[in-house]
């Protein structure tokens, strides 16, 4: 008998051509989790609004992307799940799936259960709990193994905001690069309207919360609480004090209310501030990504230039670091025993 471990991350895809961009985005965002409005109203927005404007723009930035080995996402994604297959050991067998297209999750599925699994363990990539992410993710995986004749033992890892390892990689990387002497640090997070973290509150809202100045132990599963708490832990192992650091949201869509401050709002801001070099941080992604190379790395750091800025640097996500791998290993034996 083996255990199995899914790595599930959102998804990529096939190619940044426009036809393949856009059966991404008709998939991603057609998912009820991602847009939670009334299925009509959904569709009409989705699939005659968003997708036909975007997709040619969404490709045009997965080309800057894209590199000789294909998607960062997919083939950092592969070489982690090689990696932790070496780790692991034959007792073990390890397997990729992403949300939204290709290998999806139904395949990677597949292949587990092919190899009579004992024990499930699942392990959404998304370090911090998002209905949109892990909840999507969750509920695809429940969707395909309730239709199995002999389900095993399983277990979803639906969160490692605050894990020691995750944190000290982070910081790690960080701390290589404060000693170019940056002047500021902006932890920048994907952002979510603000009616996804009131749907996740169970005892507090989101202007009672306080979780800006201190974790709210009563609200585990609310997404700005956990990162602002992400923040705070990297900072802490850096030695960054509280006055040296902004917490942030990128990646809006749309004009209702997203959590604030904006990303490429405070980003404009330092610079006007006389800010002349600023490291910025994208914990929310464990994989480089458009969100990280292209709209932190490249989009970002001409707004601050304009505003003033002479460099702005980006950390590098975790990717396929050894130390990455270790921390996933010791996060996965955790809950096998």
């Amino acid at each position: 008998m083996k255990t199995g471990v899914l790595l599930i991350n959102l998804g990529t895809p096939n190619s940044p051509s426009v036809s393949d961009v856009r059966k991404y985005l008709f998939q991603f965002l057609n998912d009820y989790r991602v847009i939670d409005l009334p299925w009509l109203l959904r569709k009409f927005l989705v699939n005659c609004i968003i997708v036909p404007f975007r997709a040619p723009k969404s490709a045009a930035l997965y080309k800057k992307l894209w590199t000789e080995k294909g998607s960062p996402l997919l083939y950092y994604g592969n070489n982690v799940k090689q990696a932790l297959q070496e780790q692991l050991g034959n007792k073990f067998v390890v397997e990729l799936g992403m949300r939204y297209q290709h290998p999806s999750i139904r395949k990677a599925l597949e292949q587990l259960e092919s190899k009579n699994i004992e024990r499930l363990v699942v392990l959404p990539l998304f370090p911090h709990y998002a209905s949109s992410s892990t909840g999507s993710a969750t509920e695809e995986v429940l969707k395909v193994t309730s239709t199995w004749n002999v389900i095993p033992t399983l277990s979803v890892i639906n969160q490692f905001y605050d894990n020691e390892g995750y944190i000290s990689c982070f910081a790690e990387k960080g701390i290589k690069h404060m000693k170019d002497n940056y002047e500021h640090v902006v932890f920048s997070f994907h952002g979510l309207p603000v009616r996804h973290l009131e749907s996740a509150h169970k005892k507090e809202t989101c202007s009672t919360c306080n979780c800006e100045q201190e974790f709210n132990q009563n609200e585990w599963y609310c997404y700005k609480n956990t990162c602002y708490e992400t923040a705070r832990k990297i900072a802490e192992k850096m030695s960054l004090p509280f006055e040296k650091y902004t917490v942030s949201f990128q990646s809006r869509l749309g004009k209702e209310p997203w959590i604030e401050p904006f990303s490429d709002k405070v980003v404009e801001q330092k610079a006007k501030e006389g800010i002349k070099r600023l490291l910025v941080f994208s914990p929310a992604f464990i994989a480089d990504c458009l969100e990280t190379t292209i709209e932190i790395g490249e989009e970002f750091t001409q707004i601050f230039k304009e505003n003033g800025g002479r460099h702005l640097q980006l950390v590098e996500s975790l990717n396929d670091d050894a130390n990455w791998i270790e921390t996933l290993k010791k996060l996965i034996l955790s809950y096998t025993k």
